[in-house]
């Protein structure tokens, strides 16, 4: 055979029976005349068909996508988050439009190139990539995410702590030396006070954001109120098409009746009791409310029943019971709803109308009351676990001025009644009076607003138990401001109560940690099924 005729052969072979190597190939990047422009934030991919050029330019109708869906909504809301600089907390209902939907995910990615390998063009295993975003991403931004809303809650705790010592100050204050004793006036007045919580709050975020037009600020924040709320009637961070649709106003309007009510029963609670019972007691019964927001917890909220959380409990009413009962003058100590006791002593007619054995079993109701108020809150009027604190904050003042408001609108009615059957003679503060009841009802909205985020950002029990705090604290600003000294049940109690917080607190944070780290190993181990 000769050579020409062996070369033809192998010719053809090779033309019926091609390579199964295929010819390496090298992806090189567009050049800079050929390649498209980057898509911007208005024409997304995920929005086929749609551009809003024209629209924004001119009168034109509304742009539609290819189903004929006006997307001129959208269009505003994404203007808005655009102005409000924040896009964290609205992600667009079509994915990704933020402008970079075309851009390399690496800095030093220039495009789409090939892998370098021992083959030239083999790129490496899909499962070592995902592997390393599975195992630390997401465990550390859970960790950051845990350690945020600690950070927010420790703040909004000292805010708290200092507006109540404020609070009990100013009312001991009210009560003792300008001898204006109104007990419901007072509970309706520091209720009522609320209602100026979410009004506060939308000006100090309307300074923080003052470049941004009214129009786009405002209805961003109608947008995460109603989302918030949605979330809070579901119980679930991702919302349906169905949860979206449906106005979560009714649902609001009756939990906040509901709230308020226990609320208002555990407030006038204290303000019967008080005329009944001695301040020891009083103290000592009321603060049991963080056992009650335990016990309430653990049916109410599936909160598991943990020897450190039991024994943290246990401890902070041992210390509450030593400082109420080894001094031998009355403590002093505020309501959370406002007023005070322990800041002189009782006067002959005051003891002689007083009944020790009814007023503890009122005080005794009013506590649990109060323990049930405020898992009530945590599990009707708070956002699932995993909202933002930005959220649960924004949510919680609002939240505060709805009681604040139902209190103004519905609950004047006993007013009246009280005044006509003499049982409290309706009478306005003036001078003196007027200004300290002033800042006393301020401060305890401050402590009220301050003390429904924390239950958002935390729970309830860890709440209740820092709430504590405030006896040992009033006894030191009575050390400083009258020089009255710390006696030693004073000081052993208050050790007793700063001791239980921070065991709570620690033991909070990890079961925090338990159960992100147990909910990123289920995910993952739903991964690895998938793959």
């Amino acid at each position: 055979m000769t050579k020409d005729t062996l070369s033809a052969s192998l010719g053809n072979l090779e033309a019926n029976y091609p390579s199964s190597t295929p010819t390496p190939t090298i992806n090189t990047p567009p050049s800079e005349e050929s390649s498209p422009r980057p898509r911007s934030r208005k024409s997304s991919p995920y929005r086929p068909g749609v551009s809003f050029s024209a629209h924004k330019a001119g009168g034109s109708p509304a742009p539609k996508d290819w189903r004929g869906e006006d997307h001129s909504d959208d269009q505003e809301l994404d203007e808005e988050d655009e102005a409000m600089g924040d896009k964290e907390l609205r992600p667009h209902l079509y994915g990704p439009t933020d402008g970079r939907s075309s851009a390399p995910l690496l800095k030093d990615e220039g495009g789409r190139i090939s892998y370098d390998s021992s083959n030239g063009n083999a790129r490496p295993p899909l499962m070592a990539r995902k592997s390393t975003f599975r195992s630390r991403s997401p465990d550390l931004e859970g960790s950051k995410a845990t350690k945020k809303k600690y950070t927010y809650a420790a703040f909004f705790l000292g805010v708290s702590l200092i507006s109540f010592v404020v609070q009990t100050e100013t009312a001991v204050y009210i009560q003792d030396e300008l001898k204006w004793k109104k007990a419901y006036c007072m509970l309706y007045f520091t209720h009522g006070s609320w209602s100026l919580l979410w009004p506060t709050q939308l000006l100090i975020l309307r300074l923080q954001n003052w470049r941004t037009p009214w129009k786009a600020f405002w209805r961003k924040h109608v947008y995460i109120i109603r989302t918030t709320a949605q979330m809070v009637e579901s119980q679930n961070l991702h919302l349906t098409t169905a949860q979206t649709q449906r106005s979560p106003v009714p649902y609001i309007l009756r939990k906040t009746a509901f709230v308020t009510t226990a609320l208002t029963i555990a407030g006038a609670s204290w303000y019967v009791a008080v005329a009944l019972t001695s301040p020891s007691d009083l103290t000592a019964i009321y603060n049991c409310s963080a056992f009650f927001a335990y016990a309430f917890s653990i049916p109410l909220l599936k909160d598991k029943i943990r020897f450190d959380k039991v024994f943290s409990v246990a401890v902070a009413i041992a210390g509450v019971l030593i400082v109420a009962y080894g001094d031998s003058k009355d403590t002093k100590h505020g309501g959370k709803s406002g007023g005070a006791v322990g800041g002189a002593p009782a006067s002959p007619e005051e003891e002689a109308g007083r009944n020790r054995s009814l007023g503890n079993v009122i005080i005794g109701i009013g506590s649990v009351l109060y323990g049930l108020y405020e898992v009530l809150y945590k599990k009707l009027a708070c956002p699932p676990e995993g909202t933002s604190p930005e959220r649960g904050m924004i949510f919680a003042n609002l939240f505060g001025s709805l009681i604040g408001c139902f209190t103004l609108f519905v609950l004047w009615i006993p007013l009246p009644l009280l005044h006509l059957t003499g049982w409290e003679k309706f009478e306005w503060p003036v001078g003196e009076q007027a200004w300290m009841l002033f800042i006393s009802v301020i401060a305890n909205a401050t402590f009220s607003g301050c003390f429904l985020v924390l239950i958002s950002l935390t729970s309830p029990v860890l709440s209740s138990v820092a709430a504590l705090l405030t006896i040992f604290l009033v006894a030191i600003v009575d050390w400083f401001l009258k020089g009255e000294s710390l006696s030693a049940a004073a000081i052993v109690g208050g050790l007793l109560i700063i001791a239980a917080f921070l065991l709570l607190s620690w033991s909070t944070y990890r079961e925090m940690e338990e159960e992100r780290k147990k909910a990123l190993e289920d995910i993952s181990s739903l991964s690895d099924d998938d793959d």
